[in-house]
């Protein structure tokens, strides 16, 4: 999200809960975190790969995951959102890697536990740079599954790179239209003095409603799913902060200046469009016209499940992937 529309949603959702439940206030336990996530667990080891990016020596967080079993001599890539890392994928890495497939899930430049450079941000690089991991790893072709932001990713990755693309699953994506003529753009450096400016209530409390919205069917929100929220929330106790602070303000504002609405007529391969139904009031008008853009393109609407559906109904969510996945 550009920052603007993040602030708008957040805000959005702080009005929507009030009337419901109080926002927490930012608990006193939770610790300092590092910006590049080294005490948060991830459910399989984590190697690097070194790039240089605008001249900055960075190295790449990704895990790649065998097939549990008999392999079946195809590879799957997850993409984060966002507000994650790869963390977030143990459910659906467990279920891919037992149905044969070997999985491999990059963090991306500016998220998880790779690199924090304060460099521009733009999916023509996060493409290049997952296109050079599946070549460092040997992965001549893979299926590319994006949630989120990296639904975005997933679009231009199987525009810009067919010949790897084996077939593509969009999954909740966001940058649903190109906004830049109807709203102007907010320069990162605003987004951070804003961002600075917060108390760390203030803090919790954004991170909190953005979290909380995923879950907007009644009843759908858990409080494990709080955990996200301190994820987020852990850094800005650090001295780092200041500098993740900018990344982020930078990396919000990629669905304003690098929109993909027009890489979906480019996509040549199978792809599903997959999400759930009330992520936002528009999300299913808008979820088939990406589906209808895309040459080969399909859409699946999981219902009555918000943003995340891999957490919020798991079972179903997988069912609807492995049967796109393993389809002729």
């Amino acid at each position: 999200m550009t920052p603007r529309i993040f602030c708008v949603l957040a805000c959005c959702s702080a009005c929507f809960l009030s009337a419901q439940e109080p926002l927490p206030a930012a608990p006193a336990d939770v610790k300092p975190g590092s910006i590049t996530y080294e005490e948060i667990e991830y459910p399989y080891p984590v190697s690097y790969l070194p790039l240089t990016l605008y001249g900055q020596d960075v190295r790449m967080a990704y895990m790649d995951v065998p097939a549990a079993g008999q392999p079946n001599g195809r590879t799957v890539v997850l993409l984060h959102g966002m507000n994650f890392g790869g963390f977030y994928f143990s459910g659906p890495i467990d279920v891919l890697r037992k149905a044969g497939f070997r999985v491999v899930v990059p963090d991306q430049i500016g998220f998880g536990r790779s690199s924090k450079p304060i460099i521009p941000y733009n999916f023509h690089d996060m493409a290049m740079n997952t296109r050079r991991l599946l070549q460092s790893l040997g992965i001549a072709k893979a299926a590319i599954v994006g949630h989120s932001m990296g639904g975005m990713l997933t679009a231009r990755f199987a525009a810009s790179y067919p010949d790897i693309t084996e077939r593509a699953v969009i999954y909740n994506p966001i940058g649903l239209s190109d906004v830049r003529y109807g709203q102007p753009l907010r320069s990162a450096d605003d987004a951070y003095k804003r961002t600075m400016a917060q108390t760390h209530d203030q803090m919790y409390q954004a991170f909190y409603a953005n979290i909380r919205r995923y879950f907007p069917t009644p009843g759908a929100w858990k409080p494990e799913y709080e955990k996200y929220v301190r994820i987020l929330y852990a850094p800005t106790l650090s001295g780092d902060w200041p500098r993740l602070a900018m990344v982020r303000s930078i990396y919000q504002q990629i669905t304003y200046l690098d929109p993909v609405v027009y890489d979906w007529p480019k996509i040549k391969v199978r792809t599903l469009v997959l999400g759930g139904d009330k992520d936002t009031p528009n999300f299913p008008e808008q979820a088939k016209h990406i589906a209808d853009s895309i040459p080969h393109g399909e859409l699946v609407l999981l219902p009555n499940l918000g943003h995340v559906p891999h957490l919020e109904s798991p079972e179903v969510f997988y069912a609807a992937l492995l049967k796109f996945l393993n389809s002729q």
